[in-house]
């Protein structure tokens, strides 16, 4: 059946649950979306506000009481599309809203679990997810939830019906881009980056008009290339990103230079700047493309409403280990010196973690948050790696043959990756799921082919212990220390959240949602859910009753990219559900 014909039967199920719920859901403006990370009723942003903290207010949940969190109910996303949920849920007026893989959306009623529609995209068959078939979610804003598929488009859906209002192509799938990340809302722009660095794709950021999907504004992430704004549908050239080509890259190879986007980003309202992070170069190897290869492996903050780079920091220059720079970058204010410091810190696949002047991009610190780092020997005081050339892998040869074989840590998939870290308002600390491995890695010749993997580059991933992989580390952005860690058998490949009830939660591949002390990393509960917890957790109130909800089913980079360490975890089960646990007002002991 195809979905024209099922849509009066989703809209006569949508009047009929809505009915039974008694729902009533408003629109979701922009002060509701500013104000997200204080209002605790909702989430309608992807990090818990737009600065992406993911840190909760709420202390109705605490560790005083957390070990009487229980389940109320658990939705199944259906059908064999059961793994890679990735999705952080956003939650308004008793509605929720998920994607799942394979580019579905789902509305749910929030105090039931009821489904209230479903959309599925209609994906072609040449699709090319590098990474699986995850999406991270959606976007609100008025009487839409908008999200991006993995054949490279926009697609705005209306939050009562589960309509199509407009969609969008964003980019040529058939080049290799699709779009994974959640889009965010900014001044009412709504903003998104592309995936799709592993093909040679050329990285951009755009703003389109969320209401009817207009381009508004598009910045490529990769110097040289053009910039645009568009008036009433026509392209304004708005300069060349970096000023001019060939700066930072040899011959022609800036036009295939990859640099995708592909995690999105966040806004910060105190210096009104989109902050983003870019993708690894392309290819992989290092040697074809000599120079520090701008703006890949990077993060840019852009004027959202032109897109203009206002400044940049490249924590990778001249990348030859596939060290994206699209880790979060996740703004804080703290005191040093009796003066205010407006910062923002990112943990980076590198294995260092840095801390920087969010106005201007200047360096403020940087550390190593993993155990063992042997591509670089250090950072140097303006935050440039100090390169160990001995781990570099080497140049093929003439003749054709691979270059010489390093073992260099951390591995490409990262000290952290893409899961996100949490900031806790109250202990100051940043909560870090990060992963002790390292790999084999050797360069190879290569070309490109548009569709086609551009690499140039073998790998094999290792871990680094027999007894752990994941760390989930609590670390002190000012001083650079870990304060306490709790190891993980299979690497940690889910979010984090943190909350002013002192605690902090997080899943495990081993299907664990788990809560603990944040002051001391104490576990204190956990509940498995039947498969790997990769999503992000999100916490709200509700009637008087303080609710936490998660996505749970394996999949992602792991068991696709993972050597080794896809032997330790081919047994994990995959699955598709979103649980949702409660504290009853019985329970609620409020810390004051």
């Amino acid at each position: 059946m195809n979905q024209r014909a099922r849509s009066p039967f989703l809209l006569t199920a949508l009047v009929a649950a809505m009915s039974l719920s008694g729902l009533a859901v408003a629109n979701v403006t922009n002060d509701d979306i500013l104000s997200d990370a204080t209002n605790t009723s909702q989430v309608v942003t992807n990090g818990l506000g737009t600065q992406g903290q993911r840190y909760s207010p709420l202390t109705l949940l605490n560790t005083d009481n957390v070990d009487k969190l229980q389940p109320v109910w658990a939705f199944s996303l259906g059908g064999e599309k059961q793994r890679g949920q990735q999705s952080q849920p956003m939650i308004k007026d008793g509605v929720m809203y998920i994607t799942g893989s394979y580019s579905r959306v789902f509305a749910v009623d929030a105090r039931t679990g009821t489904k209230l529609w479903q959309y599925d995209a209609r994906l072609p068959d040449g699709i090319m997810p590098c990474c699986d078939v995850i999406n991270r979610g959606v976007a609100l804003i008025d009487d839409l939830v908008i999200f991006g598929t993995l054949d490279a488009k926009l697609v705005a859906l209306n939050k009562d019906t589960g309509k199509v209002v407009w969609r969008k192509t964003v980019a040529d799938y058939k080049a290799g881009y699709s779009i994974t990340a959640a889009p965010l809302v900014v001044n009412g722009k709504l903003i998104t980056g592309v995936s799709g660095g592993e093909f040679g794709v050329v990285g951009k950021i755009e703003a389109y008009n969320p209401s009817n999907g207009e381009l508004l504004w598009t910045r490529p992430t990769i110097e040289g290339h053009m910039g645009y704004t568009y008036k009433e549908g026509k392209p304004v050239e708005a300069g060349i990103s970096g000023g001019e080509a060939n700066r930072s890259w040899p011959g022609d190879l800036w036009k295939t230079g990859g640099g995708a986007p592909w995690l999105g980003g966040f806004y910060d309202p105190e210096t009104n700047l989109l902050l983003f992070g870019t993708g690894n170069p392309a290819p992989w190897n290092s040697h074809l493309r000599e120079g520090d290869n701008l703006y890949s492996s990077s993060r840019l903050a852009l004027n959202p409403d032109t897109g203009e780079i206002v400044w940049h920091f490249q924590t990778t220059p001249h990348d030859g280990w596939d060290f994206d720079g699209v880790n979060e970058l996740v703004s804080f204010n703290y005191q040093e010196g009796g003066k205010e410091v407006k910062a923002a810190a990112t943990a980076d696949r590198n294995g260092f973690f840095y801390v920087l002047n969010r106005t201007n991009g200047d360096f403020i610190r940087g550390f190593p948050f993993v155990d063992k780092i042997t591509w670089a020997k250090g950072l140097d005081d303006k935050g440039r790696p100090i390169y160990d050339d001995n781990f570099r892998p080497g140049s093929p040869t003439e003749s054709g043959d691979a270059g010489s074989q390093v073992f260099t840590a951390p591995a490409f998939l990262g000290g952290k990756n893409w899961m996100p870290m949490s900031y806790s308002q109250d202990t100051g600390l940043f909560y870090v799921p990060s992963n002790e491995w390292g790999m084999d890695i050797w360069n190879e010749s290569t070309a490109y082919k548009k569709g086609a993997a551009y690499l140039g580059a073998g790998f094999t991933i290792k871990p680094l212990n027999e007894e752990y992989i994941g760390v989930l580390r609590a670390m002190d952005p000012k001083t650079g220390n870990e304060v306490w860690r709790v190891e993980n058998p299979a690497p940690l490949w889910g979010g984090v959240l943190s909350t002013k009830g002192n605690l902090v939660f997080t899943g495990n591949p081993e299907g664990y949602l788990m809560a603990f002390n944040a002051q001391s990393g104490d576990k204190l509960w956990q509940f498995n859910t039947g498969s790997g917890v990769i999503g992000s957790p999100i916490t709200w109130e509700m009637d008087g009753e303080q609710y936490v909800s998660v996505m749970s089913g394996w999949g992602g980079a792991v068991p696709l990219w993972g050597g080794h360490v896809a032997e330790r975890v081919k047994n994990f089960t995959q699955g598709g559900t979103l649980w949702t646990f409660k504290l009853p007002s019985s329970a609620a002991v409020s810390q004051r």
